[in-house]
């Protein structure tokens, strides 16, 4: 172990326990991260005493103690050391009530401590003390733990869930992120204590999901929470996607596992959070749509609108940003069907025009969501979709190099058309404006200044208006988006 603590800071963290006359230990995730060969700039120092006083005194040691962020109600204290965050705690062993998972806190020792943690993979500790320095302190067998990638709670499972429900949402969490199996008497544990994830804030519960979402292989955590009941619990709208029915011999697929597909697929391209919460809303309104035509089948028309007028309330239920994280994800929903549609058809410039305008910079997003849609294992229907694919992406890049449709903005603009017309704000500007708007989409006129102009001027002279001004000249700030 000694190997693994070369940085200087546990030098100097020895020696003042030394002098101190304390037992200090490093405990937790940076142990564990040790023997998965993986880096760790959190650094969790337990000491046989008062945390925050053994932090202030390194503070002082190391003359930063100015920067010692100290937590008096955890009884905590934070020290930032170049790449490293190191928090100090005092040795505790903790005790809960039915009704809320902030335990009773209480002054122990090192065992009551090991005995708090949540996983034996976490419980881990080494002594920093000198005559012991390095010395390995695994009490519940970690290390096999590690060995047979396993998640399994030191105490009983049943009250550890129960004391803290918090704890099953981390259990998922970390299978899904160290790709472990959770030891079997602890998953029947989760599922008996699911209903106990009601006393935990939506927030703490939304940010350990996100952390499943953000893993290589997000499916194993929502399988696993699907298959604890938790996920009807947190996320009831997802729940609703699985399952498949059977009318005349004909059945629609299973959404649920067509969205995790899509999910994990999402996962090659993109490490974005947001893109990969729009795959996971993606067919979210597929429950609320679904139709039986004796001709067609299944249908599930309108899924998108639907689906995208469900993403805020999601996001107000999960306590997610209601901003434009969210508009994002709402665009990308109502968006996804555009790209399919286009590879499936022949391409006109205008629907290639519609998309651009509508996606903006948005648009490589929304093609790799429509990537990672197409879960068919029809090898044939497969290689047809990423061929048609390319000739999409192709097409999108001829038409933006032309018209520049992304980010459009009009070439005139509705104060253009008051001084040409002599007009108030008001219906016929708006007529004006949609006009040629759609007329660059169609591919009627270019997406040019002059064009536009003659454009309104023949199209005013029609709705009987009286021309005062031709070409008007543009304001200094339209001048910037033409």
């Amino acid at each position: 172990m000694k190997a693994h603590l070369t940085n200087p800071i546990f030098k100097i963290i020895s020696e003042e326990a030394q002098k101190l006359k304390v037992e200090a230990f490093v405990i937790g995730g940076f142990v564990r991260d040790i023997f998965l060969k993986r880096n760790s700039k959190d650094v969790d120092i337990l000491v046989l005493g008062n945390g925050v006083e053994f932090a202030t005194a390194i503070a002082k040691r190391v003359g930063l103690e100015k920067k010692l962020a100290i937590f008096k109600n955890f009884g905590t204290a934070m020290l930032k050391l170049d790449d490293l965050e190191v928090e100090f705690v005092g040795a505790r062993k903790e005790s809960y009530r039915s009704h809320s998972r902030k335990p009773i806190v209480e002054e122990g020792n090192l065992q009551d401590d090991q005995n708090r943690r949540d996983f034996t993979i976490n419980a881990m500790a080494i002594r920093l003390n000198p005559e012991r320095f390095g010395e390995l302190v695994d009490p519940f067998n970690g290390i096999d733990d590690l060995n047979h990638k396993t998640i399994r709670t030191p105490l009983e499972p049943g009250i550890t869930y129960s004391d803290d429900p918090l704890r099953m949402m981390r259990a998922i969490r970390f299978a899904t992120q160290l790709e472990f199996q959770i030891e079997e008497k602890s998953l029947l544990a989760i599922t008996e204590n699911k209903e106990r994830i009601k006393i935990v804030s939506a927030e703490r519960v939304t940010d350990e999901l996100n952390k499943i979402i953000l893993a290589r292989k997000p499916s194993i955590g929502f399988k696993l929470l699907f298959d604890t009941g938790l996920l009807e619990l947190i996320f009831p709208q997802m729940v609703a996607l699985y399952g498949v029915e059977t009318i005349n011999g004909r059945s629609h697929k299973d959404n649920f596992y067509h969205t995790l597909q899509v999910l994990d697929n999402i996962c090659h391209d993109t490490d974005d959070l947001w893109l990969r919460w729009a795959a996971i809303l993606h067919d979210i309104a597929k429950p609320a749509t679904k139709r039986f035509d004796p001709e067609q089948g299944w249908t599930f028309h309108g899924h998108e609108d639907r689906g995208a007028r469900m993403v805020p309330k999601i996001f107000r239920q999960l306590k997610l940003p209601l901003n434009e994280k969210m508009k994002f994800v709402e665009k990308m929903v109502q968006l996804h069907l555009r790209p399919i549609v286009l590879a499936q058809e022949i391409v006109t410039d205008s629907a290639v025009r519609r998309l651009l305008f509508d996606a903006g910079e948005d648009i490589e997003s929304l093609m790799i969501l429509c990537h990672a849609d197409v879960t068919t294992k029809n090898e044939y229907k497969i290689k047809k979709y990423k061929n048609n694919f390319e000739l999409v992406k192709q097409k999108l890049k001829d038409v933006e190099e032309r018209d520049r449709m992304r980010n459009w903005q009009p070439p005139v603009t509705g104060n253009d058309i008051m001084k040409m017309f002599h007009l108030q704000a008001g219906k016929d500007v708006g007529i004006l404006k949609n006009l040629v708007r759609e007329a660059i989409l169609e591919g009627d006129i270019k997406n040019d200044r002059q064009q536009a102009l003659e454009f309104i001027l023949e199209k005013g002279v029609t709705m009987g208006l009286i021309v005062y001004d031709r070409a008007p000249e543009p304001e200094e700030s339209d001048q910037k988006q033409v």
